[in-house]
């Protein structure tokens, strides 16, 4: 599991080790280096893990700002990168309730489509990494509650009072704001998360029988994306990156790569370059070329 040494993996650790005390687990901190409390972090997280007879890995990881990802970004990024190069199968993380709600605003507010609105699900397939989130229909109140009842301690990350970083600024201004004017606002837009994963898995489904329909090997066939309408087209090609665990760009690059493919000569090749890799049309078919 991921252990922050918040109090919200804090509790989870807890939870784990006495509900299940046969259960063998271990837990992953993952030191950015960005404070410079950092170090002392993961030293709370050792002396923590060893009090419980829990194993610990410690990763230390270089936060980059390249990509045009934020330093928010760029540090998630670079977690799920550890877990997912970690020899495990199955990770739990501690979001709880207030984060899925904090998360359904940000991704509005950035203009995300369906999928983004469903925010974080309780469970996904990251390649071959199972993430669970166990906590995610849970209060942060109820979670400090616990860790008081049962005196865990934990840590306190400053930049969390940073209201400059977007997050931060919509936990304690927006949806503080929001509670005094609607007091179920997090439940509310948890729900509503929950609302729109159905919408999403609708179009998944959807998106998979298309799949089925154009594919040939690991390409598709252009003209059978071209019997698609432009929606249609471009939910397959969202699916189709999420499938490939490559980043999904901003909508209007993919209106405008759809709209080529749609209408493009047969000597012409549209091609859409990611992070991960290329979206390249050639020789009546469209590639995925990942990087090396």
């Amino acid at each position: 599991m991921g252990l922050s040494g918040g109090c919200d993996s804090v509790v989870l650790t807890h939870l784990l080790h006495r509900l299940a005390p046969s259960l063998a687990f271990s837990a992953v901190h993952v030191h950015h280096g960005l404070s410079p409390n950092a170090d002392a972090w993961a030293d709370f997280c050792a002396a923590y893990c060893d009090r419980l007879g829990v194993p610990l890995a410690i990763r230390r990881v270089a936060v980059g700002l390249g990509g045009g990802l934020g330093l928010e970004a760029a540090a998630r990024a670079a977690r799920y990168q550890v877990f997912g190069e970690a020899d495990i199968d199955c990770i739990l993380l501690a979001h709880h309730r207030g984060d899925q709600a904090e998360t359904v605003l940000h991704n509005l507010l950035r203009g995300a489509g369906v999928t983004g609105a469903a925010a974080m699900p309780m469970e996904r397939q990251l390649g071959r990494l199972r993430v669970l989130r166990p906590l995610l229909d849970v209060s942060r109140s109820e979670i400090e509650a616990y860790a008081e009842a049962n005196g865990l301690a934990w840590i306190r990350d400053e930049s969390n009072d940073d209201r400059r970083l977007t997050r931060n600024y919509i936990r304690h201004q927006c949806l503080v704001d929001l509670a005094q004017r609607f007091p179920a606002a997090e439940v509310t837009l948890a729900q509503a998360a929950a609302n729109f994963a159905e919408a999403a898995g609708l179009l998944d489904e959807l998106a998979e029988e298309d799949w089925q329909r154009v594919r040939t090997g690991d390409s598709a066939l252009l003209a059978k994306l071209r019997e698609l309408s432009l929606p249609r087209l471009k939910n397959l090609l969202r699916y189709r990156l999420r499938c490939l665990a490559w980043r999904v760009p901003a909508a209007t690059r993919m209106d405008e790569f759809a709209r080529q493919l749609l209408v493009a000569a047969s000597d012409r090749h549209p091609e859409l370059r990611l992070p991960d890799g290329l979206m390249r049309a050639g020789r009546g078919r469209l590639l995925w070329l990942p990087d090396k």
